[in-house]
């Protein structure tokens, strides 16, 4: 068999995939793209545990453009230690829970915008503006810088199906890297209550002792979070709308119980996580199901595949609101957890509650669908959502 996370139409549909990598090639090699394949549960959950075999400093996709570049989520400890405590001060739970009266009204704007409408794109009018306005607000990206930084975000996330990275991909990095260090210059001759300038006044310590930190590295962590911060949620969202057509009943549900949300948002997650693969390097030879991974080879962890594993989730190709997970690895494991993974939840249990409240009954034009063709990010770029008008009793 083979599995090529770059082919259209395994991207399209991965899951069968990912069910035969599981029982019949649970350690895959790929030769022609030169990388192994994790993807039963247990096996993806202890390769994140393990950073001191399973290394991020090559990188984490399999193209390993990153590898090299100052973000966290490539950095090892001790380094990523450092850098992490760094970042975290802007995810606490009291900054979270500060954003969630400007994200209900975020998401209750746009939504207001197209309430009248029985047909508009889900992903254009609102997936997408909804977290990005919510993390510019976070790190302070100013709302007129908005929209070009979603649109270079997903330029710079496009992969060729033969794996090959596209010139416009780096055009595009080069624009979001000058734009993003312009704005820290920029906070530095005129400092505000933000993140921003809270990072700047941060010492960090090295070798040589405390230090701030420097204008490359500031761009770098809002490169980052600029991008990350906003990608999780504009796909998760779509990919929840398309589980709530397909499944009306549980659409009802909540509809009729919103208290049952959050667990649905942990079923989204499940379903179809919007990340479908991390990255990571082994540091010596690996023995796993009578396979020898070689030591200095590049290892992709299928969370995508991770989140059907049947040993661990029955029936999991079902979508079901109601069901029970203690764990799942949709952002990440272990050291290199997604940051942003509680204000995530929080923006797509907020845009489900709004969405909603304002449309219970929907489905979509799968005409209409486009699919984002990228490298471990699963989504959509078009949705046409329609809207279902209830007869008036």
């Amino acid at each position: 068999m083979e599995y090529n996370p770059f082919s259209r139409v395994t991207t399209h549909n991965p899951f069968p995939v990912y069910r035969r990598l599981r029982d019949d090639a649970p350690v895959y090699h790929n030769e022609e793209l030169d990388f192994w394949a994790l993807s039963r549960y247990e096996d993806v959950i202890a390769a994140h545990l393990d950073t001191d075999v399973y290394s991020s400093a090559h990188g984490v996709t399999i193209e390993g453009v990153d590898q090299g570049a100052p973000f966290l989520i490539v950095k090892d400890p001790p380094d990523h230690t450092t850098h992490r405590k760094i970042v975290a001060r802007m995810f606490t739970p009291r900054r979270i829970n500060q954003l969630e009266p400007f994200i209900r009204a975020t998401a209750a704007a746009l939504l207001d915008k197209v309430a009248d409408r029985d047909r508009f794109d889900l992903v254009q009018e609102f997936s997408f503006r909804l977290p990005l306005d919510v993390i510019s607000e976070l790190i302070g990206i100013p709302e007129s810088l908005r929209e070009e930084i979603h649109r270079l975000s997903d330029r710079i996330a496009v992969r060729n199906e033969d794996m090959s990275v596209p010139e416009d991909t780096y055009v595009a990095s080069a624009e979001l890297w000058s734009l993003l260090t312009e704005l820290v210059r920029e906070r530095r001759r005129s400092p505000g209550d933000d993140v921003i300038t809270m990072l700047m006044n941060t010492r960090v310590e090295d070798g040589d002792g405390e230090r701030s930190l420097g204008d490359s590295e500031l761009a770098s962590r809002f490169l980052e979070l600029a991008f990350a911060g906003h990608e999780t949620v504009a796909k998760l969202i779509p990919n929840g709308v398309i589980a709530l057509s397909w499944y009306p009943d549980q659409r009802r549900e909540l509809v009729a119980d919103p208290s049952l949300i959050p667990n649905a948002v942990e079923e989204m997650l499940r379903w179809d996580p919007p990340s479908h693969y991390q990255g990571r390097w082994t540091t010596r030879e690996v023995e796993l199901h009578g396979t020898t991974i070689p030591a200095d080879v590049r290892v992709i962890l299928l969370t995508g595949s991770a989140v059907h594993d049947e040993r661990k989730y029955p029936d999991p190709e079902t979508f079901d609101i109601h069901r029970e997970i203690d764990r799942h690895v949709s952002f990440g494991f272990g050291r290199h957890l997604c940051l942003g993974a509680s204000l995530a939840r929080l923006e797509t249990r907020v845009a489900f509650e709004e969405l909603l409240r304002r449309f219970p009954d929907f489905t979509f034009d799968g005409t209409g669908v486009e699919r984002h063709y990228s490298g471990n990010v699963r989504g959509l770029a078009a949705l046409p959502m329609i809207v279902e008008r209830r007869a008036a009793a």
